[in-house]
């Protein structure tokens, strides 16, 4: 079974009714193919290379948002992705674009979704969009209250904020 709580993606493609394992079926994603992870630029962008060959493909995990690398945690959230993944096979599941050309993409270990994974361990925020919670919302209050990761620092700020504060990172 598919781990993470996202029944409605509506910051990505609107409603869609969820499967029976917990990951949502949307016209967005184009279904998956195994790859193996060669570098994790920081705790939401990894470069992969798919096992049935071409070049290497940069990245965006999609659904959560890490903090900026030069942000407090930043290095944290980057370190424990690359300690869960790093040379490992996942699997891809790519859709649209975002702004840079990267496609943005959830991540499966196995059955693990790990997106969920990273925020519930404290190291990401569910990604909000135009009032919506996120599709990890759950996993960011659970992580919040048991003072997980980043969020032992209740100060901690999210990285929309932080780059609207203090611009990207250079």
């Amino acid at each position: 079974m598919l781990t993470g709580s996202l029944l409605c993606a509506s910051w990505l493609t609107g409603c869609v009714p969820e499967n029976t394992g917990g990951a949502p079926q949307t016209a967005a994603f184009h279904g998956g193919y195994d790859a193996r992870v060669v570098k994790v630029v920081d705790g939401d962008t990894v470069w992969v290379r798919p096992d049935a060959g071409g070049t290497r493909r940069k990245l965006r995990i999609v659904g959560m948002d890490a903090p900026e690398i030069c942000q407090d945690g930043g290095m944290q959230s980057r370190d424990v992705l690359a300690r869960r993944i790093l040379n490992r096979t996942v699997v891809v599941d790519e859709g649209r674009k975002d702004r840079y050309g990267r496609p943005l993409v959830r991540l499966f270990l196995g059955d693990e979704d790990v997106a969920a994974w990273l925020v519930s361990s404290g190291y990401a925020w569910s990604y909000r969009y135009q009032g919506d919670e996120g599709p990890y919302a759950l996993e960011e209050s659970m992580a919040r209250e048991a003072g997980l990761g980043i969020f032992a620092n209740a100060d901690a700020m999210e990285p929309r904020q932080f780059r609207k504060t203090h611009g990207p990172c250079r």
